[in-house]
């Protein structure tokens, strides 16, 4: 339940903007625009209210897209799934994790004689499930109290294809919507997207409707 307490934000990203270790927020506002795809040009925004006029205070950095914070968990009209529990993960359809053939025999050498390769592959996902609600959770809370400024920062300075294999959901999220990442990589990704928290799945179709 502290888990779900977590997420019950009015928004994602509070943040103080900062000089000295990070650049200004107008500065990393362009060099972000720079980099999106041209066409998602005033879809997506990144945007930071009241900061022209607070410039000491702290405030909010978020991704609007259509002019709609879509990383906003407590707007309960967000047609994004938001998680409270690691139940809902294993049991959402589009979350579609792939067995491999290792963890099947990692079961196979775990049980105490011999196992129908049914049951075996029956227990393989229930394990594999299970981790990986773990981790998704676990990535959505960071998120939660992630600092846009600071993985922004990060992002800029990481490559793009660490960003797309980054368990980091902000990390996709700026990648994802990269002038950078061509046509035929985004289409390649599509396996790869099922394993993914909605939000950059959300993404994702937003990039691939572009193309």
């Amino acid at each position: 339940m502290e888990m779900g307490r977590n997420l019950e934000l009015t928004s994602l990203f509070s943040v103080f903007y900062m000089e000295g270790d990070y650049m200004s927020w107008s500065k990393l506002k362009q060099q972000l625009e720079g980099f999106l795809s041209p066409a998602l040009n005033g879809r997506v925004e990144y945007r930071a209210p009241g900061y022209r006029y607070l410039p000491d205070k702290s405030g909010i950095c978020y991704i609007s897209v259509d002019k709609k914070n879509v990383l906003n968990m407590s707007d309960r009209m967000n047609s994004i799934r938001w998680y409270q529990t690691e139940l809902e993960i294993k049991n959402d359809p589009t979350i579609q994790i792939p067995i491999s053939r290792d963890t099947i025999e990692a079961v196979r050498k775990d049980a105490k004689g011999p196992v129908p390769e049914d049951r075996l592959l029956v227990i393989a996902r229930s394990r594999t499930s299970s981790e990986h609600a773990k981790e998704l959770l676990s990535a959505q809370a960071s998120l939660s109290k992630s600092n846009f400024i600071v993985v922004a920062n990060k992002y800029l300075s990481t490559s793009v294809e660490e960003s797309i294999e980054s368990n980091e959901i902000l990390l996709n999220v700026l990648a994802l919507v990269d002038r950078r990442v061509g046509k035929k990589r985004i289409l390649n990704m599509s396996e790869k997207m099922k394993v993914k928290h909605p939000i950059v799945q959300y993404f994702y179709e937003l990039r691939r409707s572009t193309l």
